[in-house]
């Protein structure tokens, strides 16, 4: 097959992303030639209001299609505003093809309108950056850019793109390229045998072996891999934040999310002991980061780790440990082979002291947070909401959440219903006003399951344009907005460790419910928690989109450890 002599490269370009199985390309017009081509070829362009939220957007539609996210921008301002997404997709190893258009071949170092040093700016944030001079390159630099973002360790990649170079002519014939690249992880490596049959040994004959799962388990679809692997060798598995949903918190070796969610009236602080007193950490996919580690003080130095992970540069760099250097499906799939050559009698023969510590430590959660599940009182307590919203969750529902304490009330106070159900929270560099845009990404994934998104009122006021986007766009979302009047982790934070806080952290009274009838979303307010069921279940069941905000109790906070002292001293 050859390309039309008069075809242009911003129809190539098309051409190419949907040989790679693209569908959807956040962008808001720019590059135009790109953008026309692309919707002239069936890619539905998704049209943000802002590029960071393009790039959120991005984000999100990548974590629930298994696909790439693309997101495209114009030169100078709007390709700055691809920094924090890129970087958040960086830190979280999501992959997203960033197509950013450049000033004019000829006006290059000019002082061209809007020209900026992009390959400078975009060094620090992606895994890759390269800019296309020659037409005839262009399927070469497309396919390099979609490899660059699925392989190894997935993450962001920008591709640079002259104005001037997208409508030109390809005037040679060139071979064109026909694999598809869009899907990720896009290569699946495995550690050597003598390494896993070492692993094999350790966890038959460990006393007390715990796993702590991360994203990476979400990323390889590994789920099913990961139950076959607890099931086997009868394996307490606790998550991190970005890797909860990997696991059915129902099951009974299901330890839930640790990290620092360790204070008062937590889940964690029961369950830290079984990582605290384990003579075996498994640690699949996952960066060690300080959030997931309680700020590496939960694994007790001494004590052995395994450690499986896609990055090398990830093994090792807190703990010592045992090399898995592998994708973590396959990793899996060929360490319950070479379990299946150990006798796990030991391991066997713990089954029901295990299984019954860890429900010892779900029943004293439940018992210390019982009085706040079921408050009357307004302002509504957060624990009351995320228990009213439990009980309208399918294993199908995709719940986000914003960054700081929305992401904690969704990890530390939903159970997963299912293997595999997405939780996705912006935990790579926890910026606020994600929310909303990872929601509407994960709607363009998956239309046909719904999407409820946890949003502050603090990271609201990031997103509040995309509320348009989503009515206009058709991306129906129940979105379900804390409103505490606050910036309650400033506050409670600065408040540990200085003893007061800055005047920045209260708001003014805002009506959210009006801004988001005035996009033409439907909208309610709650300040009675008998009144959450009936507006959860009818967001949820709905077809269209749904807005509740919801009045929340200004003095609550997550159970995260450096408030214990708050917590205790109350």
């Amino acid at each position: 097959m050859t390309t039309n002599s008069l075809e242009t490269v911003a129809e190539c370009l098309a051409r190419s992303l949907v040989r790679h199985d693209v569908t959807h390309i956040f962008a808001q017009s720019l590059p135009s030639a790109l953008i026309l081509a692309a919707e002239a070829a069936g890619i539905r362009q998704v049209a943000y209001r802002q590029e960071n939220m393009g790039g959120a957007m991005a984000d999100g539609y990548a974590r629930r299609s298994g696909k790439i996210g693309v997101v495209a921008a114009q030169n100078g301002p709007a390709a700055t505003l691809l920094v924090p997404p890129m970087a958040e997709a960086l830190k979280a190893s999501v992959p997203i093809v960033a197509l950013v258009q450049e000033v004019e071949r000829d006006q290059m170092d000019r002082n061209a309108f809007q020209e900026l040093d992009h390959i400078a700016l975009f060094q620090s944030c992606t895994k890759w950056v390269r800019r296309v001079m020659v037409p005839e390159r262009i399927e070469d630099y497309v396919d390099a850019a979609f490899t660059a973002a699925a392989s190894g360790r997935p993450g962001p990649v920008a591709l640079l793109l002259p104005a001037d170079l997208l409508r030109s002519e390809l005037g040679l014939t060139t071979p064109s390229r026909s694999l598809n690249l869009g899907h990720w992880p896009l290569d699946r490596s495995c550690p050597d045998r003598a390494s896993l049959q070492r692993a094999a040994e350790l966890i038959a004959n460990a006393h007390n072996p715990v796993v702590i799962a991360g994203g990476g388990v979400l990323g390889s679809d590994a789920c099913h891999e990961l139950a076959m692997l607890r099931d086997l060798a009868v394996l307490p598995i606790l998550t991190t934040n970005m890797g909860k949903g990997a696991v059915n918190e129902y099951h009974p070796l299901s330890a839930g999310v640790l990290g620092s969610l360790v204070g008062p009236r937590s889940l964690g602080r029961h369950t830290a002991a079984l990582v605290g007193e384990a003579d075996l950490v498994i640690l699949i996919g996952t960066r060690t980061n300080q959030n997931g580690t309680d700020s590496w003080r939960q694994i007790p130095a001494g004590t052995q780790v395994i450690h499986i992970d896609v990055d090398p540069q990830e093994i090792g760099r807190n703990y010592q440990a045992l090399r898995l250097v592998g994708d973590a499906r396959e990793t899996l799939r060929e360490l319950v082979h070479a379990l299946n050559e150990q006798d796990l009698s030991q391991r066997r023969d713990q089954r029901t002291a295990v299984t019954t510590r860890i429900a010892e430590c779900w029943r004293r959660f439940d018992e210390d947070r019982h009085q706040l599940v079921h408050a009357t009182a307004s302002p509504i307590r957060p624990e009351r909401i995320m228990a009213e919203l439990q009980a309208s969750l399918t294993p199908q529902t995709t719940v986000v959440a914003d960054a700081s304490y929305s992401s904690m009330w969704v990890v530390g106070q939903l159970r997963s219903l299912d293997s595999g159900m997405r939780f996705l929270t912006p935990r790579g560099l926890a910026g606020l006003g994600w929310g909303l845009p990872l929601a509407l990404g994960a709607k363009a994934a998956r239309p046909e399951h719904p999407v409820v998104a946890i949003i502050g009122d603090g990271g609201f006021a990031h997103s509040w344009a995309e509320m348009e986007t989503m009515v206009r766009s058709e991306l129906p979302v129940t979105i379900i907005l804390l409103n505490n009047g606050i910036l309650g982790f400033q506050r409670d934070a600065e408040t540990v460790k200085f003893g007061r806080f800055t005047s920045a952290c209260h708001f003014a009274p805002v009506d959210h419910m009006k801004i988001a009838q005035a996009c033409g979303c439907p909208a309610v307010r709650v300040e009675d928690p008998a009144e959450l069921t009936a507006h959860l279940q009818g967001g949820l069941a709905g077809k269209g989109p749904l807005f509740i905000e919801v009045m929340t109790d200004p003095e609550a906070h997550p159970a995260l450890s450096l408030f214990a002292g708050l917590d205790q001293a109350a």
